[in-house]
């Protein structure tokens, strides 16, 4: 299994009036923690439509929140592939503050989509080397 790591440090603007993480920012950052894997595995989204003809859209999303995260906090995100289905992939989620206490989980299915010319998105099977090429990039 691959796993894939981000560091972020949590900015003034990432928490609410309680001083702490607003939980939506977790989503933004499950979702540039994907992207960043893509570009590492030289896959940005720009290279998925030119080479495949395609985007991976969220279908399904979900977190768990165990402990509060503050301001100026460094947290690591990290990413794995749990499950790969012929049209989705399930990508799971851990966040550690830098003490290693996991605070965070979360989760989120991905399809495989085809751009049509005239730009609507259609299922369909995912391309051959996605997974190889995904799965065989290293951590930043």
């Amino acid at each position: 299994m691959h796993v894939f790591e981000r560091r972020i440090t949590v900015e003034w603007g990432d928490c609410d009036e309680a001083g702490i993480v607003f939980y939506p920012n977790y989503f933004y950052w499950f979702d540039c923690t994907y992207q960043a894997w893509l570009r590492q595995a030289g896959l940005s989204q720009r290279v998925l439509r030119q080479e495949y003809d395609a985007v991976t859209p969220l279908v399904d999303v979900g977190a768990n929140f165990r402990a509060p995260v503050t301001y100026d906090r460094e947290i690591r995100v990290c990413v794995h592939v749990t499950q790969w289905l012929e049209r989705r992939f399930k990508l799971d989620y851990q966040v550690f503050n830098m003490d290693g206490v996991l605070v965070a989980t979360g989760h989120e299915w991905r399809a495989w989509a085809r751009v049509l010319p005239e730009g609507r998105l259609k299922g369909a099977a995912i391309a051959d080397g996605f997974r190889q090429r995904l799965e065989g990039s290293r951590a930043v």
